[in-house]
């Protein structure tokens, strides 16, 4: 064989050696599982409160990170999502619960967001507010949600937290979950989002059926108009605390669909 046409040949085999070689690596790399989790947090909690799911989670494999919002403001606390999301070693599955959902809405336009869950969460479009959702509706009996103090704070009446915000929980978890909620500026809930991240990525929507913050007709309402994946659960508003397996169930699934992605 001459010289030039032993180069040739062997130019000809590095390429289509390169090219297999880049679509098995393309390949494996779509087949690899999602196994990471950040879990964001709504107003009238911290991130305690995801302890089960986040044992839940850990148990079947999950890498999970919790944000701590510091509920200053819908900016504060997306600037704290991504910033747990930047250090996320790989694709991620952004969940937030109820307040959380607004923040998980804009945050989840993060480049490792591979799929959002809403769990009794708010979900707001371009241009819209927490406060329009919480409106849309009348409020349920149980419901204490207080207005706004002299600092601009919003906290939940202490004589209807356990009725109204986890009654499926025992009194004594009820008064710890009181005792550590977080001093929410009511400037969030009136704060416009800028950018909807569920309408470029998959959504997928938890309704409590026995919420009595989120009254489940708005949270149906929400994920229905933008055509997220719904399941329904029977609990309260803190589902996630009562039903952590139930709750578990659909992040895990949400994590599979996109791993085939």
């Amino acid at each position: 064989m001459k010289t030039s046409s032993f180069k040739s040949y062997l130019k000809k085999t590095l390429v289509t050696l390169t090219v297999a070689f880049a679509t098995v690596f393309a390949v494996h790399a779509q087949s690899q599982p999602i196994k990471n989790v950040v879990l964001v947090h709504g107003a009238f909690a911290d991130g305690s409160g995801y302890k089960a799911l986040y044992a839940t989670l850990t148990k079947k494999g999950y890498n999970v990170t919790v944000v701590q919002n510091p509920l200053t403001s819908l900016e504060d606390d997306v600037a704290a999502t991504i910033a747990v999301l930047d250090k996320q070693d790989g694709p991620v599955i952004l969940v937030g619960h109820s307040w959380g959902g607004t923040v998980i809405t804009e945050a989840g336009n993060h480049p490792k967001v591979a799929a959002l869950v809403y769990i009794a969460a708010f979900q707001p479009a371009e241009g819209e507010t927490t406060l329009q959702w919480v409106q849309s509706a009348p409020p349920a009996a149980e419901n204490g949600i207080l207005p706004p103090d002299e600092k601009g704070i919003v906290y939940y009446d202490k004589a209807k937290f356990h009725a109204g915000f986890c009654a499926d929980l025992s009194k004594a978890d009820a008064d710890f979950m009181y005792a550590s909620q977080g001093a929410f500026h009511a400037k969030g809930f009136v704060t416009p989002v800028t950018k909807a991240a569920w309408k470029n990525k998959p959504a997928y929507g938890i309704v409590a059926t026995e919420d009595k913050s989120i009254v489940p007709e708005i949270e149906r309402a929400m994920y229905k108009r933008s055509n997220t994946k719904i399941t329904e659960i029977k609990g309260s508003h803190v589902v996630f605390i009562s039903q952590p397996e139930a709750v578990a169930k659909v992040i895990i699934e949400a994590a599979l669909a996109a791993s085939k992605k």
